[in-house]
């Protein structure tokens, strides 16, 4: 049975992109397809729940396509890139000011025509949901990154982020692009102490 035969699961296949060790530490990522859509917002706004809803919708529709196909995959983890248009920090600023891109990383055999033809089944399928006309296929390169797993409620994140920080620091590291999680569990089946989120920063060496 080839690989395509199978159900392709990202989350087993590429362990150096959805585990993290307690510690800080420095990875290399290569360009990685994903379906995005960004807004602003807080987190339990009305537009980042459907938001989530509407790439969801199409992530299934692409996994529905594929799998006609013989390209059969598990929809992988929930992501997120974080950032505020200001020099303060996050959680400063008011969370109805929070601007994100939420993303859902797809197999390397997708590509934006497949990602077009699911927004066309996932519109059709879901006419009242706009914001999947928002949804885009995307090709992003984070290269170098220091990343951390943090366990934990969301909340407490600032401890983990100063770790990251200080590691970035003492290896003349500066950041080289947007706050990034990856949701490892999901906050609607596990308890908030033992939430596992994957924090990860690009970087670049300090000039």
């Amino acid at each position: 049975m080839s690989l395509f035969q199978q159900k392709l699961d990202l989350s087993r296949t590429d362990k150096n992109y959805y585990s993290a060790t307690g510690t800080p530490q420095l990875i290399q990522l290569n360009e990685i397809p994903y379906l995005t859509i960004t807004g602003y917002g807080a987190p339990e706004s009305d537009m980042f729940i459907n938001a989530v809803e509407a790439l969801y919708t199409v992530a299934y529709a692409i996994k529905n396509i594929s799998k006609k196909d013989a390209k059969d995959f598990v929809v992988p983890k929930l992501e997120g890139l974080w950032w505020v248009n200001s020099e303060n920090e996050m959680l400063e600023v008011p969370r109805g000011d929070w601007h994100w891109k939420l993303m859902i990383r797809m197999p390397d055999f997708v590509s934006e025509r497949i990602a077009d033809d699911a927004c066309k089944v996932a519109i059709a399928k879901k006419k009242k949901l706009d914001l999947i006309h928002n949804i885009t296929f995307e090709i992003i390169n984070e290269g170098a990154c220091v990343q951390m797993m943090h366990i934990g409620p969301y909340s407490t994140e600032p401890d983990t982020i100063e770790h990251i920080h200080t590691f970035m620091h003492s290896h003349d590291f500066v950041q080289n692009g947007l706050h990034h999680e990856i949701y490892i569990s999901d906050p609607r089946k596990v308890k908030p102490s033992l939430l596992k989120t994957i924090l990860r920063y690009p970087v670049k060496k300090q000039k």
